[in-house]
């Protein structure tokens, strides 16, 4: 008899979903996607963007590694302007993590873009 598998959680316990053909990290990143498409097609926000990369620092190699270390970029779950035309960067955390401040602290410090945490 076959054994039934689990699904395969993050060590946080979030789930992927898959919403509208798209796979989502969490069931939390999907819920807000279907908000933020709400907002474009009412037209309360628009160029609404999923997984947009801002690079933060380049790669780097430290004597005596056989490799070097790859460039530190941020990976912005959703980007999108708002009525005024203001560029908007969201993060869609259940749990706010050391890196996850880091990087957040690096794009305001390095990028001028202030990324706003939404759960």
């Amino acid at each position: 008899m076959k054994e039934a598998t689990k699904p395969v959680l993050n060590k946080f316990g979030a789930k992927k979903t898959v919403v509208d053909g798209i796979k989502f990290d969490s069931k939390a990143e999907a819920r807000r996607w279907c908000t933020l498409k709400l907002w474009e097609r009412a037209g309360e926000i628009s160029d609404l963007m999923r997984q947009v990369v801002y690079p933060l620092l380049p790669g780097v190699k430290f004597t005596g590694d056989a490799k070097a270390k790859p460039a530190l970029r941020y990976v912005a779950d959703f980007v999108y302007k708002n009525k005024d035309g203001a560029v908007v960067v969201e993060d869609c955390k259940g749990m706010v993590t050391e890196g996850a401040r880091i990087k957040r602290h690096m794009m305001l410090a390095l990028k001028g873009i202030e990324v706003r945490f939404v759960k």
